[in-house]
């Protein structure tokens, strides 16, 4: 039997990777405004570390990176969209028109606006549904995610009169419903976009391609598209428990309803169990942030009393 060397083959094909950013380039367009538009780029020292900064470049952007020399262990290491700050820190020292922050494999976006306002996948949503909406692009009028969307999408999309349909978390489950229904723009908050007119599942470097068209579409700034929604505050907390069964603990459920009594409509609680971990995650939205701190370790003790 073969061993070591001998086993299998490796290959080195930029053929396929230079395809995919041909038709990306098509996406977001060159740069053609009189100034030269500048990107901060964070790439998370991972799958976009030699492609993105040149990607941008050569359609015309002025492009400085952070992230982009991957050792085979510091992928993801106080950079990317996973450590939104260091990008955020970037932005500030110099100014830049748009930031994007890719995560290590590349299938998530965070973006940043001149400011360093983060911009996340829930703006990201409102954003495009909006644009296609406007252009009659949206079939149904409607957007999918997932139910840790925070409750401003709700409230924003609302108002443009576009419907939002909610899985549970895991871009999988967005991108059923999205096939399903013929739907063409999901995600999550995380900053996994699916756009479906150009891709079967999330990519970052997609995703920016987009809010680059977009921003010279609609001549506006990122700051300024942001403004479609108001995030609404929201606290999560994670419990390690022996069993995860909290909808048998009647003391737990009484906990939950009570919380969601005192919120009467102005926010709303979420208790779920992990899909991968022994982990009860307690969540909370409303406009007061004390508020829904206490509400939310209120029911943790619970749990915690219970299923710990």
């Amino acid at each position: 039997m073969p061993t070591g060397g001998g086993v299998g083959i490796i290959n080195t094909d930029t053929s396929s990777v230079k395809f995919w950013l041909n038709h990306l380039s098509k996406v977001a367009g060159e740069n053609t405004s009189q100034r030269r538009m500048k990107i901060a780029l964070d790439c998370a020292n991972g799958a976009l570390s030699n492609w993105a900064p040149k990607f941008f470049a050569e359609l015309g952007y002025s492009v400085d990176a952070i992230g982009v020399n991957p050792d085979g262990i510091n992928i993801n290491k106080g950079v990317g969209s996973t450590c939104i700050n260091s990008l955020v820190s970037m932005m500030k020292k110099e100014r830049f028109d748009i930031g994007f922050a890719f995560d290590g494999d590349a299938d998530r976006l965070i973006a940043v606006s001149t400011d360093g306002e983060v911009v996340d996948g829930d703006f990201i949503l409102a954003i495009t549904a909006k644009f296609l909406k406007d252009r009659g692009k949206l079939p149904g009028n409607t957007l999918v995610t997932t139910v840790m969307a925070n409750l401003g999408l709700d409230l924003a999309m609302r108002k443009h009169d576009i419907k939002i349909l909610k899985t549970k978390v895991g871009d999988r489950f967005v991108l059923e419903e999205m096939l399903k229904g013929g739907y063409v723009v999901g995600g999550e908050q995380s900053g996994h976009i699916i756009l479906t007119d150009y891709s079967t599942t999330g990519d970052g470097l997609l995703t920016a391609c987009n809010l680059l068209r977009i921003m010279k579409e609609t001549g506006s700034t990122l700051k300024e598209l942001s403004t479609i929604m108001y995030k609404l505050p929201q606290v999560l907390v994670n419990i390690k428990v022996k069993n995860k069964d909290f909808a048998s603990v009647p003391e737990i459920n009484e906990s939950i309803k009570e919380a969601d009594s005192k919120l009467s409509g102005r926010g709303r609680i979420l208790v779920r169990p992990s899909g991968t971990e022994n982990l009860i995650r307690v969540m909370a939205e409303g406009p007061d942030e004390s508020e829904i701190k206490n509400l939310v370790e209120g029911i943790a003790k619970k749990v915690a009393s219970h299923l710990c």
